[in-house]
């Protein structure tokens, strides 16, 4: 079983659930249409990695970041920065044959996890922002969502029980786009325009 790291200890998420379309300024930089509920997938174990790669399987990867939770006691207790890895060109093709496009989701590696922190104990929405080489290139946070995390929370589990140690991505907002080998990739986690944990990758072929 894969793992994250919580709070410096190593915890192996069952599932991650992962929340599409939840930026309007995402869904719209893709040409998709506004989702009249909710839009809910999931990865497995299996997808969670370490390393980011711009190719899997000899198609190219393009990055999603995206606040992640992690469930726990009947609540989200913790969170990281994530990203979400897709093979766009395979699940546009899936998509127009009116497909199922969970194969371009679920390819080991294809989800990759700062620590996750303790929630603060502030009323300021947590953000995220993702640099590459240098450049700002995605930044949201919970108010721009269409669905709050609360939301999310509820509705998931209506759909898919969750049980201790999964994991919960929200979406992503603007900006996303293919990863390039060799890429320097900083992202973090804020509140309050404050990092509350980051990471580094560096995009291998």
């Amino acid at each position: 079983m894969k793992s994250v790291t919580v709070n410096g200890k190593q915890i192996q998420p069952g599932k991650v659930i992962c929340i599409g379309r939840n930026y309007a300024a995402h869904i719209e930089e893709l040409g998709n249409e506004m989702p009249e509920e909710m839009v809910i997938f999931m990865k497995p174990n299996t997808a969670i990695g370490d390393e980011l790669h711009a190719t899997h399987g000899g198609e190219v990867l393009h990055y999603e970041a995206e606040i992640a939770y992690l469930y726990h006691g009947g609540r989200f207790s913790a969170a990281a920065l994530g990203l979400d890895l897709t093979k766009r060109d395979l699940q546009s093709k899936l998509k127009a044959k009116g497909l199922p496009w969970e194969r371009s989701k679920v390819f080991e590696g294809a989800a990759l996890f700062s620590e996750f922190v303790a929630l603060p104990d502030s009323d300021f929405p947590l953000g995220l922002t993702l640099h590459i080489d240098g450049t700002l290139i995605q930044k949201g946070d919970t108010t721009f969502m269409l669905y709050s995390p609360e939301v999310i929370l509820a509705e998931v589990q209506k759909v898919i029980p969750l049980e201790d140690g999964d994991v919960v991505m929200t979406g992503t907002p603007k900006g996303v786009g293919q990863v390039i080998a060799g890429q320097e990739f900083l992202g973090a986690l804020t509140c309050n325009e404050e990092e509350l944990v980051g990471i580094g990758w560096k995009a291998k072929g």
